[in-house]
């Protein structure tokens, strides 16, 4: 088992009214969290970071001290990161960095004095250690919800084809697999018929191809499927009724149970049918925060939480669909005061008044930069909208414009790889 043990107390660990430190952790290689670090530097804090060798965070100059991210020794770079950086805060941008910070917490809370303090800095930073478990399952904290009387959509786990076949008779298609412990749409298919449904769940329920993990880990710098292809994991898949509606998603901070700041968005446009969201619509929704209120209380969360609903296309009813315990890519849009998100953390761990920053924009419809210019140079929205470029940061565009090149370098490859594969299937 991976071990590390600070041998430095944390002095931050009492004290207020100081300027807060956080350490934002990413085992991927999107741009959000180089954005998000740009945001807390801008609400007042000092920022550090723990990520792999090529991400974009290392091109923007909000971030102080930088430490790397291993895929092979996870836990000691994390806790390492933590021993050096001494931070007030620690947010995880995708979900495997806040399974990290689970398991840190786990490896240290028997630890006595030694692991005190970083079990402390994770349940500031997360929320409440019992409820952990319900972060990463998603029919668990569906059930929570529905106890909370939040609208849901009907959710239960599928261990079998057995049980799948058993779900269809009574709730019929269209329906929605989910994998536990997966992001950004790769774990998710909509069915439309019990063949359908149960090769799905058979693809779902696999541990991930070793081809697919290797090239995520070069291509993506996502290090989220080594593991598990590795020791063969099997996922934990569930069925959930489908909602015909609109997409939408919620981004709250908050502190021991309590919502500080909220920001709350429509789906415009997605990268792709699964995929991450590139242009949104901001929106008051009173359910959706509600919504969101409720579970941050009854899971006693600190930190940033994502929540994705549906909006019924019939009624406007919006549905919770699931939890993000984690930084999601809309964390740095500065909205004003109460849709400030890192100004409300800030203060939460200063004990200062909440200083927002200044809205970035009075248009409602934000493209997403570089997630839209990458989809569609030439998308509309780029014009209509508001492009929510980091002009202060040239080098963090120059990135993005050297990743557009590699993309089209990518994917003229695997056009080729298939277009190989098909002549030397021909008889």
């Amino acid at each position: 088992m991976e071990s590390y043990r600070p041998e430095r107390p944390d002095p931050r660990e009492a004290r207020t009214n100081v300027k807060p430190t956080v350490l934002v952790a990413t085992t991927t290689d999107s741009f959000s969290p180089a954005r998000l670090a740009m945001a807390f530097v801008k609400a007042g804090c000092t920022v550090g970071a723990i990520c792999p060798s090529g991400q974009p965070l290392r091109n923007t100059s909000a971030v102080g001290e930088i430490h790397t991210y291993s895929a092979l020794r996870p836990l000691l770079s994390f806790a390492r990161a933590i021993a050096s950086a001494r931070p007030d805060l620690v947010v995880p941008c995708d979900d495997l960095a806040t399974q990290h910070l689970i398991d840190l917490y786990d490896q240290n809370h028997n630890r006595g004095t030694s692991g005190a303090l970083t079990c402390r800095l994770i349940e500031r930073s997360l929320g409440a250690p019992r409820n952990f478990p319900v972060l990463c399952a998603r029919t668990a904290f569906m059930e929570l919800a529905q106890e909370e009387g939040v609208r849901v959509p009907k959710t239960e786990v599928v261990t079998n084809t057995d049980d799948l076949e058993k779900w269809s008779v009574r709730m019929g298609f269209p329906a929605v697999l989910k994998a536990n412990g997966t992001s950004g749409g790769d774990g998710v298919r909509v069915v439309r018929t019990l063949e359908e449904a149960e090769r799905a769940f058979r693809a779902l329920a696999a541990p991930p191809l070793f081809a697919r993990a290797v090239k995520r880990a070069l291509f993506d710098q996502d290090m989220t499927l080594v593991w598990p292809s590795l020791l063969r994991r099997r996922y934990v898949v569930n069925a959930q009724a489908f909602v015909a509606g609109r997409e939408a998603t919620s981004l709250v901070a908050c502190s021991k149970g309590k919502v500080l700041a909220g920001l709350h968005f429509e789906v415009l446009l997605k990268q792709d049918a699964g995929g991450p969201a590139t242009v949104l619509g901001s929106i008051e929704n009173e359910e959706m925060s509600t919504a969101a209120e409720k579970m941050v209380r009854r899971l006693e969360l600190s930190g940033l939480h994502g929540f994705d609903f549906m909006l019924e296309a019939a009624t406007g009813n919006a549905y919770l669909i699931e939890i993000n315990p984690r930084a999601t890519q809309v964390g740095h849009l500065t909205l004003g005061l109460g849709r400030d998100l890192p100004a409300a953390l800030s203060a939460a761990v200063s004990g200062e008044a909440v200083q927002a920053a200044p809205k970035v924009t009075e248009n409602d419809t934000i493209a997403l930069f570089p997630q839209e210019w990458l989809r569609n140079p030439a998308s509309p929205f780029l014009q209509t909208g508001y492009h929510d470029v980091p002009w202060e940061e040239p080098d963090l565009i120059r990135v993005s414009v050297r990743r557009r090149s590699k993309q089209n370098v990518w994917n003229s490859q695997e056009k080729w790889m298939q277009a190989f594969s098909k002549v030397r299937r021909r008889p």
